[in-house]
């Protein structure tokens, strides 16, 4: 058995179980008419979904209503599916070493482990100058 779409010339468009791939196309069940075989539309079953992205999942007791053990559940089963899509797909994981400042001349860029200290200083010192509108000799550009 094989099934196929098929058309008529009035567009009535349905699904036939055939029992053959050399089996006469039926005629339409609306109008009567004779149909032709089309291309079937593709079935997907479903969409990939990457689920919620580390940045938008909770990061305080507020964010989980205050631990609300519902609330909680709910987000730790997020993260954990996270965690498994992340092993199977280690791009999608992003940087994940510990930030180590995200205040002061880090708040734009955050410094994390691992980072070269002395570029990472000159690198924010140099956007903190640009924001001053400054180039750095205490005279204004």
């Amino acid at each position: 058995m094989v099934i196929y779409d098929v058309l008529c010339p009035a567009g009535h468009r349905f699904e036939a179980v055939l029992p053959s791939m050399h089996a006469e196309a039926p005629a339409c069940r609306s109008c009567g008419e004779p149909t032709r075989r089309v291309p079937s539309r593709p079935n997907i079953g479903g969409a990939a979904d990457a689920g919620v992205p580390r940045e938008r999942m909770p990061r305080s007791w507020r964010g989980v209503r205050g631990g609300d053990p519902e609330t909680v559940r709910h987000w730790h089963d997020v993260a954990a599916r996270r965690d498994a899509l992340e092993e199977r797909h280690p791009e999608l994981g992003g940087d994940r070493r510990p930030v180590l400042a995200h205040e002061g001349i880090f708040r734009d860029s955050p410094l994390r482990a691992g980072d070269d200290i002395g570029q990472a200083v000159g690198a924010a010192l140099q956007r903190e100058r640009s924001r001053q509108g400054t180039s750095g000799d205490g005279v204004g550009a």
